[in-house]
């Protein structure tokens, strides 16, 4: 965290009350304040992603478990601009239940506040049991949108109700090629033999929905696609964005691999596309594998997603 501030220190600055709270360095004025948290080893996520026309706090738990109600409670009162603040977090229990709490708390300090629980792993429940799914890369476009519409100055409500669009528009689905090591645990999260992969795995180790024998990238892609498309019911002449995500150690030359097929699927329905985002966006420590997020646009979605933002890990 110290070395996040030190490199960019016009975009984060610590808390003043919490050193596990991540802030602006340049505190926004009326307007809605945007707020996540969550734990560490998913970098860029969570903490990456403060800044202007983003979020403007965060709150920073240990790795692969959730902040404190203290301290989710300290990034509400400092992302808080006197307008509410939106909190935006993956649906794991323990993130759930801790905002929950400290929602609560900023309350009878008269902070009003309103949630949205990203749930856009299609791996983790069926598409008519969606409130359950997990929260996982499709966050960030529901960051990314939230922060705009709040740094346009629109209300709470109209705020909300774009960021729950977005959630209610967005499906990821990834695949594990290797496991991740805890550092304080100094043993993998799974184990996955070198000729295997495991798609729908979470970002913690959690089971995905099948697995399998390693095979080329465009087979693979192929089934992704197709499991992707079969939940979301995408008809012709829809726009959408995509983002083909590294989980930590998959490179950017497989990564293209990915991209290049995934427009090809969505070419031949007559899908468009309108921008692609190629990277690390949201990790699991040293995990290899990928996943593929697709988010459908509107006028309203579009214009918010390409606003302007001053954030080291997003460039539109």
């Amino acid at each position: 965290i110290q070395g996040l501030i030190k490199s960019h220190p016009d975009v984060y600055a610590f808390a003043k009350d919490n050193k596990r709270v991540i802030t602006r360095a340049k505190k926004a004025s009326n307007k809605v304040g945007v707020v996540s948290g969550g734990g560490s080893g998913h970098l860029p996520v969570f903490t990456g992603y403060v800044g202007k026309g983003i979020l403007d706090a965060c709150a920073v738990g240990s790795v692969f478990a959730s902040p404190s109600v203290d301290q989710i409670a300290s990034a509400i009162r400092n992302g808080d601009n006197g307008n509410g603040v939106l909190c935006i977090l993956g649906n794991y229990g323990g993130d759930v239940m801790n905002f929950e709490m400290a929602c609560e708390i900023v309350a009878s300090e008269g902070i009003k506040t309103k949630t949205i629980i990203v749930a856009d792993d299609i791996a983790s429940a069926k598409n008519e049991e969606k409130l359950k799914r997990r929260g996982i890369a499709g966050m960030i476009f529901v960051f990314k949108i939230a922060g705009a519409a709040a740094e346009a100055n629109l209300s709470m409500d109209e705020v909300f109700k774009i960021a729950a669009d977005a959630n209610n528009n967005i499906r990821t689905l990834g695949v594990a090629v290797s496991p991740c090591t805890l550092p304080e645990a100094g043993k993998p999260t799974f184990e996955l033999s070198n000729d295997e992969i495991e798609i729908g795995m979470g970002i913690h180790g959690e089971p995905g929905i099948k697995r399998e024998k390693l095979r080329k990238a465009d087979l693979l892609v192929d089934d992704l696609c197709k499991i992707i498309l079969d939940d979301f019911k995408l008809s012709d002449k829809d726009k959408v964005t995509i983002m083909i995500n590294s989980l930590g150690a998959t490179p950017l030359e497989e990564l293209y691999i990915v991209s290049k097929r995934v427009h090809e699927n969505f070419s031949k329905l007559n899908i468009e596309i309108i921008k692609t985002y190629v990277g690390r966006y949201a990790t699991s420590m040293e995990m290899a594998g990928m996943s593929i997020t697709v988010l459908k646009l509107d006028d309203n979605l579009k214009k918010m997603l390409f606003s302007q933002n001053e954030c080291p890990f997003w460039i539109n």
